[in-house]
């Protein structure tokens, strides 16, 4: 039997690069995306060291997602 996916029901900014998420099974998290996004090589992803443009996140299909999927975290 497959276990079920665990998604994201919220996020919520709570600093530049932090986001306190909430899942489906109750757990809550808060993240720094700030080493991520800071160590990634990759100009994609460091695009969104951009304050505006890292505050665009949305919460779709219990992913978390920043534009047109350019950066997602199921």
């Amino acid at each position: 039997m497959t276990p079920k996916p665990i998604n994201i029901v919220s996020a919520t900014q709570t600093g530049t690069y932090r986001l306190h998420l909430v899942f489906d099974d109750n757990a809550i998290r808060d993240v720094d995306f700030e080493p991520f996004l800071t160590r990634s090589h990759h100009p994609d992803i460091r695009h969104y060291l951009e304050p505006a443009l890292f505050s665009g996140y949305k919460v779709q299909y219990g992913e978390l997602v920043w534009g047109d999927y350019d950066l997602c975290f199921p």
